[in-house]
């Protein structure tokens, strides 16, 4: 990890997705989430203040690299437990569907192996839990997906390994969910790195053939 990397990445993308139109986003989803939360991600708390306290009982949020300073300021101004385990979705020890929500919201385009995280996580979600997303992706507009194609390799190595061209509903459809629900819009600004998606999810109901 370099100094920028390690100094001044961080702050850049705090302030990024501390940005008006990604608050908003966040305003959509994360108040929707119940009971015990696994947030992926949970990076500088910015999802913290979201979380309604009458219906959220817990909050463990994973991160093998937060912002520390700002991720403890978030958590001492919410009147919700907060755990944070600071390793990634893999190594994370908590007991076998315990958790009711699971949250997401701008993890996937830089976890270096999204649909394995999500799949990691869904051990842990009960059979009626949901998970709760948040990303940027793949358009689905044919000219912006090339530009995102075109610039990925160089956009990887100046934000940290974010991707700008994974394709979402993919991702999560092939880690083993149903999604429920989803929408897509633009944000303000470039469109190779704006075009968001969001929604909810719930894990598909095992199968058994028949004899």
């Amino acid at each position: 990890m370099n100094l920028y990397e390690k100094y001044l990445l961080p702050k850049l993308i705090h302030r990024v997705c501390g940005l008006s139109p990604m608050m908003r986003q966040r305003q959509k989803i994360v108040p929707l989430a119940r009971g015990r939360v696994l947030e992926i991600g949970i990076g500088s708390g910015l999802n913290l203040d979201y979380y309604l306290t009458d219906k959220v009982t817990e909050i463990i949020g994973v991160d093998p690299t937060p912002e520390l300073n700002k991720l403890q300021q978030a958590v001492d101004n919410i009147a919700i437990p907060v755990t944070i385990i600071q390793q990634g979705i893999d190594d994370v020890h908590i007991p076998v569907a315990s958790i009711d929500t699971v949250v997401t919201t701008y993890t996937l385009c830089t976890v270096p192996d999204p649909q394995r995280a999500l799949e990691a996580a869904a051990k842990y979600l009960k059979d009626d839990g949901q998970l709760l997303f948040i990303e940027h992706g793949h358009s689905d507009d044919v000219r912006v997906n090339r530009t995102q194609d075109i610039c990925n390799p160089l956009w990887k190595r100046i934000a940290g390994g974010c991707h700008l061209n994974r394709d979402i509903s993919a991702i999560i459809d092939a880690a083993g969910y149903d999604i429920q629900m989803i929408d897509s819009m633009y944000l303000p600004g470039w469109r190779p790195a704006t075009y968001n998606v969001w929604g909810v999810a719930k894990k598909k109901k095992a199968t058994t053939d028949n004899p």
